[in-house]
């Protein structure tokens, strides 16, 4: 009779190389896990994200309504996608035609504009670019000639198709997640913390607590800023030193401030070349350096510290590490993502350390 070779060790020796939901070890493959998957799918997970991030926002208006109506929450969920529908629509009655009228005139008078621009970068200097000295006029003429051979290229005609075609249908697909996620964001929510091992729900449940309001002011400051720079960009290109295509640059100017530093400082040359090209004199350029000024110090100094907060304020270095990281690795997800991921990182931290 042939003895047995298993070990009654055995299978506790197996059982201890066998990954635990709850080791450290199964936490961090997780994560390394759920960053590829990112990744991999940044452009079709984009809707979600924009959806998920606007109904994040509108959830205290929902759950508000519903304890005001004594109603269900479907209908207060509806109320509000109706009122974002309805906000939607009527902006874009208001702002897309002179947009879309404004596009069309820079782009049918695009050799003038990189003229004027070339003029007020150059003046009558020369310049040497691989060893062929260029005026103004020769660098605006290279300038229109390379647009024309990159929009000319039939697969670039055929990316910029089927990337309307996919912005198109990926609005239609983020309105209707935007439903679901008002109509069902807490249960979602719920659903996430059922994932995560019993023992762990605690600490995840007390950095939501903690997070929830750092998110909703950061992400309720960032629209503000956007909204707000928009704004007063067009009153002070548009209404007071009649730059063209204000409307443009001032949407510009304030989506640019959602990116740290290089935003901002982006849009400033953008705006400023425009303005010297339309300048008639030394007094449009001066009004538009005060513009300029003024514009930075009322967002730094006056409207981010209001709308934003202590809390939500991090060291800039972090701030422009995280852009750069998430743009580089997750695209446009990983730069609407940067700031919420490191102000996640900075509150589990202190709740691991039950600081405050």
């Amino acid at each position: 009779m042939t003895k047995s070779s298993s070990h009654p060790c055995d299978g506790t020796r197996n059982a201890s190389h066998t990954l635990n939901p709850t080791d450290p070890a199964a936490f961090i493959l997780g994560l390394i896990a759920l960053a590829f998957l990112l990744h991999e799918l940044q452009w079709i997970l984009l809707p979600f994200v924009l959806s998920g991030l606007v109904a994040f926002v509108c959830t205290p208006i929902v759950e508000w309504l519903t304890a005001r109506l004594q109603k269900p929450r479907w209908i207060s969920a509806v109320i509000v996608f109706i009122g974002l529908l309805f906000v939607v629509i009527l902006a874009g009655r208001l702002i897309a035609p002179p947009l879309l009228h404004e596009i069309a005139q820079a782009v049918t008078g695009i050799e003038p504009l990189f003229d004027g621009l070339a003029k007020a970068l150059l003046g009558n200097k020369t310049i040497n670019i691989l060893g062929e000295p260029m005026n103004a006029p020769q660098l605006a003429h290279a300038a229109l000639i390379g647009v024309r051979d990159w929009a000319g290229h039939a697969g670039r005609i055929a990316l910029i198709g089927s990337s309307l075609a996919a912005a198109i249908f990926g609005s239609v697909v983020g309105f209707v997640l935007l439903f679901y996620f008002l109509l069902s964001g807490p249960q979602l929510i719920k659903g996430v913390l059922w994932l995560a091992p019993r023992e762990r729900r605690p600490l995840i449940g007390e950095v939501l607590r903690r997070l929830d309001p750092l998110l909703k002011r950061y992400f309720i400051g960032v629209i503000v800023t956007v909204f707000y720079a928009s704004f007063a960009a067009y009153l002070g290109l548009g209404l007071v030193l009649h730059v063209e295509h204000a409307l443009v640059l001032a949407i510009v100017t304030g989506v640019l401030e959602i990116i740290p530093v290089f935003g901002p400082a982006a849009s400033a040359i953008l705006a400023g070349l425009a303005a010297i090209r339309s300048a008639t004199g030394v007094g449009p350029i001066i009004g538009y350096a005060i513009y300029a000024v003024a514009l930075r110090l009322s967002i730094d100094q006056f409207l981010a510290p209001i709308v934003l907060g202590k809390a939500a304020r991090m060291n800039p270095v972090i701030i422009i590490f995280s852009f750069f990281a998430g743009g580089v690795l997750f695209g446009l997800i990983g730069i609407i993502l940067a700031i919420p991921i490191a102000l996640t990182v900075r509150v589990a931290i202190s709740a691991m350390r039950s600081e405050a």
